[in-house]
C-alpha cells in the first residue's frame, strides 16, 4: 500500500471517527431539546379525522382537477420521474411502513429514494477503497465480491431497517395490550359507545406505551368518520401483524355483525392475549439455557480451567525443579 493510499484511508477513518463522536452528542443531548415527544405524537393523531377528511377529499379533487400542477417535491418529482414505484415495487409496502409507525405518502417516497442511493453509494465506496485501493490486499475477484455484497445490501437496507422499526413498535405494544383491553372493558361496560371508550385508553395508555395510545386514537378517528366500523378494525390488525391484535379485531368485527355482547368478547380476549403473553415470556425461559450455552463455552469455561489447572500446574513445575 502506497503512502498516498494509506494517507486517504487515515482521512477517511478520522472522517468516520467524527461523524460517531457528532452522532454520540446528538443520541446524549438531543432529548434535552426535544420537549414533550407524548404531546406531539398524540396532538399529531388527535387530527388523524381531520386528516382523513382531507386526504378523501384530495382523492375526489384528484378526478376532476387531475391536470392542475402543484409542487410535488424534490423527492417525489424524482421518484415519478424515474417510475421507481415500478422499479421497486414492494409487496404490502405500505402496510409494512404503517407497521413501523410511518404514514401518508412521504414515508413511501422517501423509501424508494433510499432503496435508490443506497446501492449507488455503498457501490461507489466499494469500488473506491476495494478495487481501486485494495485496502485489504485482496485479489480483484475478492473486491468485486465484497463490492456487490455492498451494493445488494445497500439495496435491502431499506427494508431492513422498516422491519426492525416495526419490531421495536410491535414490542412496545404487546406488553400492555391486554391491560389496554381491560380498560376497554370497563369503559364498554360503563356505557361508553366504542369511539369513547377507545379515546379514553388511548388516554390513559398514553404514559405505558405511546404507540398504542397512538393505535387507538387512530382507531377512534377512524370509527367516528369512516361509514363502516369494520373497516376501522381491519385498519388496527393491518397495522399491528400480531396474532393476538388480529384476534381481538377479528372479534369485534363479528360482535358487530352479529350482535353479541361487546363486554363478554373483549373479556375473552383479553384473558387470552394475558395467556398468550406469558406463554411468550415461558418461551424466552425455555430458550435461555441454549442460549449460554455459547458464551459458557467461550467465557465460563476458560477462566475455570485456568483457575483450576493453574495451581496444580505451579505445583507441578516446583515439583520437576
Amino acid at each position: 500500500m502506497t503512502a498516498e493510499s494509506l494517507s486517504l484511508l487515515q482521512n477517511f477513518g478520522f472522517l468516520i471517527i467524527s461523524l460517531l463522536t457528532v452522532a454520540t452528542l446528538y443520541v446524549i443531548f438531543a432529548p434535552i431539546f426535544e420537549g414533550d415527544n407524548l404531546k406531539k405524537r398524540m396532538d399529531s393523531v388527535a387530527n388523524a379525522r381531520e386528516g382523513l377528511k382531507q386526504n378523501r377529499m384530495a382523492e375526489l379533487n384528484s378526478g376532476q382537477k387531475g391536470l392542475r400542477t402543484e409542487n410535488k417535491g424534490a423527492v417525489k418529482n424524482l421518484v415519478d420521474r424515474f417510475s421507481l414505484e415500478k422499479l421497486f415495487e414492494a409487496s404490502d409496502l405500505k402496510d409494512k411502513l404503517s407497521q413501523a409507525g410511518m404514514r401518508g405518502q412521504k414515508p413511501i417516497y422517501t423509501f424508494y429514494m433510499f432503496r435508490l442511493i443506497a446501492p449507488v453509494v455503498l457501490l461507489f465506496l466499494g469500488l473506491i477503497f476495494f478495487v481501486g485501493l485494495n485496502i485489504r490486499e485482496w485479489s480483484l475477484m475478492q473486491n468485486l465480491f465484497v463490492t456487490i455484497s455492498l451494493t445488494l445490501f445497500g439495496f435491502y437496507l431499506p427494508a431492513i431497517y422498516v422491519k426492525n422499526a416495526a419490531g421495536k413498535r410491535l414490542a412496545n405494544i404487546v406488553p400492555v395490550f391486554p391491560d389496554a383491553l381491560d380498560l376497554l372493558l370497563i369503559c364498554v361496560e360503563s356505557g361508553m359507545s366504542v369511539e369513547l371508550a377507545f379515546g379514553r385508553v388511548a388516554d390513559e395508555m398514553a404514559e405505558s406505551s405511546v404507540e398504542l395510545a397512538e393505535e387507538f386514537s387512530l382507531t377512534t378517528a377512524e370509527l367516528s368518520y369512516l361509514s363502516s366500523r369494520r373497516v376501522a378494525y381491519e385498519n388496527l390488525a393491518r397495522r399491528n401483524n400480531h396474532p393476538g391484535i388480529r384476534a381481538v379485531a377479528t372479534a369485534l368485527i363479528q360482535a358487530e355483525r352479529y350482535g353479541t355482547p361487546l363486554g363478554d368478547t373483549l373479556r375473552t380476549m383479553a384473558n387470552e392475549n394475558r395467556q398468550m403473553r406469558v406463554m411468550q415470556a415461558e418461551k424466552k425461559a425455555a430458550s435461555l439455557p441454549a442460549k449460554l450455552t455459547v458464551p459458557m463455552i467461550l467465557f465460563f469455561l476458560p477462566v475455570l480451567f485456568i483457575v483450576i489447572l493453574t495451581p496444580a500446574a505451579m505445583r507441578l513445575g516446583s515439583a520437576l525443579g
